[in-house]
């Protein structure tokens, strides 16, 4: 007689549809937080904005669209388009642990919730908006810990931590790219005359050589700042998901900065590398090729993994060490 069992692996997975649903019904006071958020949400839709000189338009939201979006040169903003699906992919990810939480209110939640409405008044007054796009996120933040308390309000800190990338940064990127383009530009200088032997000549951040056959400026555009705000992206978000140890993220965040420098020192040396040896259209076509232009994150995502290796190691060995010797074994 054959007797059919029914094992896990037959059963019918859940769903994502299901999945959602289940997480709902378990997530209590949802309707509380709703509508709060919703007016929280048409606070800054229909006074979020008083820069009416440069984006005419009342909502904050707009002005944000507009910054993310805009295609001038300097415009080094666009990750923040892609932000919120990053973050509600993050929480999506957390949720089991988030609503595994004794979840309940927390009324305190209005203090943060009054600070987050004065930054965005002084914000309004001063028609500074990025103020009020930090006060937007402080507010939400304020709700979910008001409606689910500080249980929630700490196991959320991260993904919440991400929307400080969608503060764009606009002309004030200025005091980063300057240093950035001018040390890159000083490093390939030195790593093509002291190192390879080959003469490349500096002023400022033109990179030429003697005889005038090539000749390429680091401008603003080329400051290498997406590739760092991505790699700042990428650094904040693995040390978070990776690492429970504060300082250990620290490492990883700080690291973000040499990773990108190296990264755009490799794309600029391929440049005058193609210059020197081809002429200025072969470096012209590596400064303007999509395959070229990546190149520079592929030493920052090997760099970030090996660090995750070497800080892993120390708790690693730690582990193996506190684990007790096995019992020789004795003949007979």
């Amino acid at each position: 007689m054959n007797n059919v069992i029914q094992t896990t692996a037959d059963l019918p997975e859940e769903g994502l549809s299901e999945e959602i649903r289940s997480a709902w019904r378990q997530l209590p006071d949802k309707g509380f937080f709703f509508v709060l958020l919703i007016a929280w949400l048409a606070l800054f839709q229909f006074l979020g904005n008083s820069t009416f000189g440069y984006v005419d338009t009342p909502s904050l939201f707009m002005w944000m669209y507009n910054a993310y979006s805009a295609t001038a040169a300097e415009s080094d903003d666009g990750q923040g388009l892609l932000i919120p699906f990053l973050v509600v992919g993050l929480f999506w990810w957390k949720r089991k642990e988030l609503l595994a939480l004794p979840l309940r209110g927390w009324w305190p939640g209005l203090l943060l919730l009054a600070a987050a409405l004065g930054l965005h008044i002084l914000g309004y007054l001063v028609q500074q908006p990025r103020l009020s796009i930090v006060a937007l996120f402080a507010g939400i933040y304020a709700l979910t810990g008001l409606a689910w308390g500080t249980r929630w309000l700490r196991a959320s800190f991260f993904p919440f931590f991400l929307f400080a990338f969608m503060v764009p940064l606009g002309s004030y990127a200025t005091k980063i790219t300057f240093p950035l383009r001018f040390w890159v530009s000083w490093i390939v200088e030195h790593l093509f005359d002291d190192v390879l032997g080959i003469g490349v000549m500096r002023v400022g951040t033109q990179l030429f050589n003697s005889l005038g056959t090539y000749q390429f400026e680091v401008a603003a555009a080329c400051s290498g700042i997406r590739s760092l705000t991505s790699t700042l992206l990428a650094a904040t978000t693995f040390g978070f998901v990776v690492f429970r140890s504060p300082w250990k993220r620290v490492v990883l965040i700080a690291s973000a900065v040499p990773l990108a420098v190296i990264g755009n020192v490799l794309r600029l040396s391929l440049i005058v590398g193609a210059g020197e040896f081809f002429g200025q259209n072969w470096g012209n076509f590596v400064h303007e090729n999509t395959f070229f232009s990546l190149l520079p994150y592929v030493p920052v995502f090997a760099g970030l993994m090996y660090l995750s290796r070497w800080l892993e190691e120390p708790a690693a060995q730690s582990r193996s060490a506190a684990m007790p010797a096995a019992p020789e074994s004795k003949g007979a």
